[in-house]
C-alpha cells in the first residue's frame, strides 16, 4: 500500500489544482473569488495534496483580488467566451502585465488564428515542401491528442483555486494537453524538416525550437487551462508520436503525389477518423475542432497531388539544396507581407463563403433548423460535414488556388 502511495503521489501532485494556482499567483494573477468559494473548494480537492500548497495563494483568492501594496494590479475578464455555453467566466486581477501579455502571445501559438497565418506563411514565403509536411505532422499530432482527450476524460483544474484566465476550451477535456503537443510538434518539426535543407547554426534552431515548446506549454499552466501533468504528458505524447511519424514522412507524402487513388483515399481516411472521433463522447469543442484539422490535412494533401499532376510548385531537385537564407531588405519584406495579407483575405473569404452555403445547405438536407447555428451545430451530421468541407476548402486554397494566384500576379 505505501509502495503504491510512493508511485501515485508525484501525478497527483502534478495534477493538483492547487500547483497551478500557485504558479498564477507567483506570476500575479489574482482570483475574485469569494471566501465561501475558497473554502469549499480546499475542502473538496482532489488528493491529498493540501500540504504541498502554502497559505499564501489561498490569501490571495480569498480576499477578493486585494492585494495590499500592489496599486499597479488591473481587473479584466478571461480570454474569449466558453465556446460551448457561451460564458464569459469571472472577473481577475493581472499584477505582472509583462507576463500576461507573454503568456497570451504563447497560447495563441496554438490557437485557429496562428494556424491559418503560420502554415500559409511557410508554404508561401519559405517552403511548399516543408509547409505541406509540417501540416500532415500537425493533423496527426492534434488529432491524437483530441482522440486521447475524450477517451481519458479528465476534467480541467477546478476553479476555484485556479484563475481562469481564458474561457475558450474550458469545456473540454484536459488530458493531455493539446497546446503542449501542438507547441512541441510545430516547432521541432521545423527544426529536424529544415536543419542541412536550410543553412543556418544547429544552436539557432535548436533554441527557438525550444523556447517556442516552453512558451506554450507554460502559458497553459498560466491559463489555468490545464495541470502540471496535462502539460508533461502532451509533451511526451507528442515526442513519442514524432518518433513512430517523421521516418514515415517520406512514404506518406511520396503517396499523396503520386498514387492515382490518393484523391479518393485521403477523403476517404480523413472523413472516417472524423467519424470515429465524433463516436467518442458527447458534443463538446473538440468534435469541431477535430474535423475542422482533419478537413484541412485532407484539403492540403489533395493540393499536393493536383498539383505534382499539373507540375505546379515543384519540389527542388538535390542539387539546388542547400538553401541559403536571403538577405533580409525591405523589398523582400513587403512582399513577403503582401503574399501573406492577400493570401490569408482569399482564405477568409473562402472560409466565410463556404460557411454561408454550407451550413443551411446541410441543415436542409438533415432537416435540422438552421434559425440557431450555434444549436444546429452541435449536431454531428451537420458539424462533421460543414467543418470538413469548409476547411478542406481552405487547405485545398492555401496549396493550389492562392499560389496559383501569385503566380498570376508575378508575385512568386
Amino acid at each position: 500500500m505505501g509502495e503504491s502511495n510512493w508511485i501515485t503521489e508525484p501525478f497527483r501532485y502534478l495534477q493538483d489544482p492547487h500547483l497551478v494556482a500557485r504558479f498564477q499567483d507567483i506570476c500575479g494573477v489574482r482570483g475574485t473569488f469569494s471566501r465561501t468559494e475558497a473554502d469549499r473548494t480546499r475542502s473538496h480537492n482532489n488528493g491529498a495534496c493540501h500540504h504541498h500548497i502554502n497559505g499564501e495563494n489561498e490569501k490571495g483568492s480569498e480576499n477578493g483580488g486585494e492585494v495590499p501594496g500592489r496599486s499597479r494590479s488591473s481587473t479584466v475578464k478571461p480570454l474569449r467566451r466558453n465556446s460551448l455555453t457561451g460564458d464569459a467566466g469571472q472577473e481577475f486581477l493581472i499584477e505582472n502585465r509583462f507576463l500576461y501579455y507573454l503568456f497570451t502571445f504563447g497560447t495563441e501559438l496554438g490557437n485557429e488564428l496562428f494556424y491559418i497565418t503560420f502554415f500559409p506563411f511557410v508554404i508561401w514565403n519559405l517552403d511548399a515542401f516543408v509547409g505541406r509536411r509540417l501540416i500532415m505532422v500537425w493533423v496527426w499530432v492534434m488529432y491524437l491528442g483530441q482522440c486521447t482527450k475524450d477517451v481519458i476524460g479528465w476534467p480541467r483544474p477546478a476553479s476555484p483555486p485556479v484563475v481562469k484566465v481564458e474561457m475558450f476550451y474550458n469545456s473540454e477535456y484536459s488530458m493531455p494537453s493539446t497546446h503542449a503537443m501542438s507547441g512541441t510538434a510545430i516547432p521541432f518539426s521545423l527544426f529536424f524538416m529544415t536543419y542541412g535543407r536550410w543553412e543556418y547554426p544547429f544552436t539557432l534552431g535548436f533554441s527557438l525550437a525550444l523556447c517556442w515548446c516552453l512558451l506554450v506549454c507554460v502559458s497553459r499552466i498560466y491559463m489555468g487551462m490545464h495541470s502540471v501533468l496535462d502539460v508533461m504528458v502532451g509533451v511526451l505524447y507528442s515526442v513519442f508520436i514524432l518518433l513512430f511519424f517523421l521516418p514515415a514522412l517520406d512514404k506518406i507524402d511520396g503517396f499523396n503525389l503520386t498514387c492515382r487513388y490518393a484523391p479518393l483515399i485521403i477523403i476517404s481516411l480523413h472523413l472516417g477518423l472524423g467519424l470515429f472521433s465524433f463516436t467518442l463522447d458527447t458534443w463538446s469543442t473538440s468534435r469541431g475542432d477535430t474535423a475542422q484539422i482533419l478537413g484541412t490535412g485532407a484539403g492540403v494533401a489533395l493540393a499536393s497531388h493536383v498539383n505534382n499532376y499539373l507540375g505546379l510548385l515543384p519540389d527542388p531537385t538535390p542539387d539546388q539544396l542547400p538553401f541559403i537564407m536571403p538577405a533580409l531588405s525591405v523589398g523582400l519584406a513587403g512582399t513577403a507581407m503582401l503574399r501573406l495579407v492577400l493570401g490569408v483575405l482569399v482564405l477568409m473569404a473562402t472560409r466565410a463563403l463556404m460557411k454561408a452555403i454550407t451550413i443551411p445547405l446541410v441543415c436542409r438536407v438533415f432537416g435540422v433548423p438552421s434559425g440557431d447555428v450555434r444549436k444546429a451545430r452541435q449536431h454531428m451530421e451537420v458539424e462533421l460535414p460543414y467543418r470538413y468541407i469548409v476547411y478542406g476548402a481552405v487547405g485545398f486554397n492555401v496549396l493550389f488556388l492562392v499560389p496559383l494566384l501569385f503566380s498570376y500576379m508575378q508575385l512568386s
